[in-house]
């Protein structure tokens, strides 16, 4: 490795924890990174890293020199696009972590056109409906929904925000009646989303009038998928944000009930970890995911009783 990308693979150590997470990242192996570091501080001639309970941090030095290191990469990278010129597309990788099912529907359908933008970069995708660690998997971006718990040790941006909804089939609102309340929907059988930005109490809001209710059903799921097939099958209704049907409430495969009545809404975020700079790339791809969601307005069939 040369200085600078010696530079970028201590970077990445530090913001890391690891050798092994950083080597991941530069798609290359542990031995050359642990090599690339230790070349770097026989020519520095200091100690950059010490072991600790949680892996590896930065020694004194070693801090000081993270600053000027991460400054220069960013520099470098910033150099190599203004050489470009502004029209010239992003190349490298981008790693971009999200849920499951909202990728599948509001981040797949889109990436045709953002890659054919920019033909020189490639895209990793993490998609779990758990929310991993940004550092140690390498994450460049996270699209996130609801409250970031976590926000402490993330950099934030909202880029949309979504309804939440009361839905469900119309065979099963036929089979079961349509409520009129959301006290009725203590009779009716839910699907819960087990998962942050889910679960079974809910808060619904009219006007100054306001009702809490507790849903129960015989059917949860810790993964979107799981929820989204369960109300295809009949089995409930469930709370969730428009995001998660929206093919099907165009389609009218889904109808939404209760819209007289207000949920809280739902927060889409892209979060980056805290003190990492945002990429270029991050950036155009932010941008570009927040212009789709303002125009991906679903429009609910309603079902009114």
């Amino acid at each position: 490795m040369n200085r600078l990308s010696a530079m970028e693979a201590y970077v990445l150590v530090v913001d890391s924890g690891s050798f092994s997470a950083a080597a991941r990242q530069l798609r290359i192996g542990q031995p050359a990174v642990s090599k690339a570091i230790a070349q770097l501080e026989e020519y520095l001639g200091l100690r950059l890293l010490m072991r600790t309970t949680h892996g590896l941090a930065p020694t004194e030095s070693g801090l000081v020199f993270y600053e000027h290191a991460k400054r220069a990469v960013d520099s470098a990278e910033e150099a190599v696009l203004a050489a470009r010129g502004a029209g010239a597309g992003l190349s490298g990788r981008l790693r971009v972590s999200a849920a499951v099912t909202f990728a599948r529907l509001h981040v797949m359908p889109h990436l045709p056109a953002f890659l054919e933008a920019h033909p020189s970069l490639d895209i990793d995708l993490f998609l779990d409906d758990r929310n991993i660690d940004l550092i140690e998997a390498g994450i460049d971006l996270a699209l996130r929904m609801g409250p970031l718990a976590d926000s402490s040790s993330l950099t934030a941006r909202r880029i949309g925000q979504g309804r939440r909804l009361v839905m469900g089939t119309p065979s099963y609102f036929e089979k079961a009646g349509v409520p009129s309340s959301p006290m009725d929907l203590i009779g009716h059988q839910a699907v819960v989303y087990d998962q942050r930005g889910g679960g079974d109490t809910w808060v619904f809001r009219q006007g100054s009038a306001e009702t809490s209710v507790v849903i129960r059903g015989r059917v949860r799921s810790t993964a979107a998928e799981g929820v989204r097939e369960a109300v295809l099958s009949d089995l409930g209704f469930t709370i969730s944000s428009e995001w998660m049907f929206s093919p099907e409430l165009k389609s009218g495969h889904v109808h939404a009930v209760l819209t007289d009545w207000e949920l809280p809404p739902i927060d889409l975020w892209a979060v980056s970890p805290t003190g990492r700079r945002s990429s270029a790339k991050a950036k155009a791809f932010i941008s570009f995911m927040e212009e789709r969601m303002l125009g991906n307005d679903a429009i609910p069939n309603v079902i009114q009783k």
